[in-house]
């Protein structure tokens, strides 16, 4: 979701922000097939209507979440003392509503106009060295101090240093449920982001944290802020999972370069090696993103699927056939407008009846293929 096609805030009435949780609770409807219905139908309402018939065309009969479900929902979202965020009230975060796959709906805990003010991510490795802890814990106390506040993932190592040095000005993005807390050793940190800083939960309450929770949770990490920096971490990590979903979205990518004899310092010198801004104190990160203007000094990105699309011509388009050139191997869907000769409308809606009638998976970078 860009600039162009960020949505108009609007008030929402009890029904159709129930039939929104109810819409994005539904089997095989992620935040991109969500955006795309609500474009299509004007309301979630409605769009869950159109959901039978959608999945019919799709290959697979279909049948949204029963209410008493959602219900059970909203009344544990209650007791846990949070509330709902929808992605077109003014409160949403705006260089998180920026991104393409942006979450629809968060529930949150806390502070919630931290997240208005000038964000840095900071991630690293769960198992971290002793002298990364204590740099991470005091370039998070510089940067909150410097008026920045600082985001992570509440996991064991860098993340819990960065919260602990930004305390207050922190918010913690989980991979699980709102009331769950996860991992265990952190919940009195946790409790604490929820009471003094913000808490940001994607999943339903009630869930623990999975395996495909962490990727998503990580794209919001590096959506929130202008900018991410990883302080320690090996080559294969999520941290560089983060950084590369922050170089994607146009974002600052910074590490901290440490010896090449430690492990868990090879993934920061590879990013840096790759385009990442090298930062040696807090002042060097405030001096990047002070005022930033979306124009990264970091060249760490990868390419990004791009194609001509507004959202508003779901409403007219009639569905392409391209079922035919998809595989299970992922590809880029403006391939697919260039080979299939149709619009960009016309091959998303097609797509949007193949992820509804769970045929369809959606990849990194705008790509998509056949289910596994």
């Amino acid at each position: 979701m860009n600039e162009a096609t960020q949505p108009v805030a609007v008030k929402l009435t009890q029904d159709e922000a129930f039939a929104r949780i109810r819409l994005l609770r539904s089997p095989n409807i992620g935040p991109v097939s969500y955006t795309m219905l609500l474009a299509r139908f004007g309301s979630a309402a409605e769009a869950l209507e159109a959901l039978p018939d959608l999945g019919k065309r799709g290959g697979r009969q279909y049948r949204a979440i029963a209410k008493d479900k959602v219900e059970r929902e909203v009344e544990n979202v209650r007791a846990a003392g949070a509330k709902y965020l929808f992605h077109d009230q003014p409160d949403y975060p705006r260089l998180l509503g920026e991104i393409d796959s942006a979450p629809p709906i968060l529930t949150w805990r806390g502070d919630l106009s931290l997240a208005a003010q000038p964000c840095v991510a900071m991630v690293g490795a769960r198992n971290a060295s002793a002298a990364a802890v204590k740099l991470a814990r005091d370039f998070a106390k510089g940067l909150s101090e410097a008026g920045f506040t600082v985001v992570s993932g509440l996991a064991r190592g860098i993340d819990g240093a960065a919260h602990e040095g930004s305390l207050p000005r922190t918010i913690g993005v989980i991979a699980s449920g709102i009331d769950i807390a996860y991992p265990p050793q952190h919940e009195a940190l946790q409790e604490r982001i929820a009471s003094e800083g913000l808490l940001l939960a994607e999943q339903p309450p009630g869930t623990e944290p999975r395996g495909s929770h962490f990727p998503s949770r990580n794209r919001i990490i590096a959506g929130l802020p202008s900018g991410t920096l990883v302080v320690e971490a090996a080559v294969k990590s999520g941290s560089l999972i983060t950084a590369r979903l922050a170089g994607e979205a146009g974002r600052e990518v910074m590490a901290i370069p440490g010896s090449p004899l430690e492990a868990r310092s090879h993934g920061c010198n590879h990013l840096i090696r790759e385009g990442a801004v090298l930062v040696q104190s807090p002042a060097d990160v405030t001096e990047l993103l002070t005022g930033f203007d979306g124009s990264p000094r970091s060249t760490f990105r990868e390419p990004v699927s791009q194609f001509d699309f507004e959202h508003a011509e779901l409403a007219e388009a009639e569905p392409a056939d391209i079922a035919s050139l998809l595989t299970t191997a992922p590809v880029a869907v403006d391939e697919l407008v260039r080979q299939s000769g149709q619009g960009a409308a016309a091959v998303q809606l097609a797509l949007l009846e193949l992820e509804i009638g769970g045929r369809l998976e959606r990849h990194a970078a705008g790509r998509v293929s056949l289910s596994s």
